[in-house]
């Protein structure tokens, strides 16, 4: 019964990380679009967001989540060139 129980709340526990995780996900890809946009205006823009969320999400200890990349304002820069 105790191992039922362990199990349970095991479920519980990675179902309530793996939320974390969506939301976390959806924030970085929000601050991702917000950075292109500000990049293909010619504003001034840094990517600290974006790696603020992204080392929350790689400090999820969830095997089936793959590791985020560390995002550089060179990186934004060349994803809006290849884009225009």
């Amino acid at each position: 019964m105790s191992v039922h129980k362990d199990l349970i709340q095991h479920a519980a526990n990675q179902n309530k990380e793996y939320q974390n995780f969506l939301q976390l996900d959806q924030q970085r890809e929000s601050f991702i679009e917000e950075a292109i946009q500000l990049c293909k205006e010619g504003k001034p823009f840094t990517t600290d967001k974006i790696n603020n969320v992204t080392k929350k999400i790689n400090n999820i200890k969830l095997r089936f989540i793959p590791e985020r990349k560390i995002v550089t304002t060179d990186m934004v820069r060349e994803y809006v060139s290849r884009k225009a």
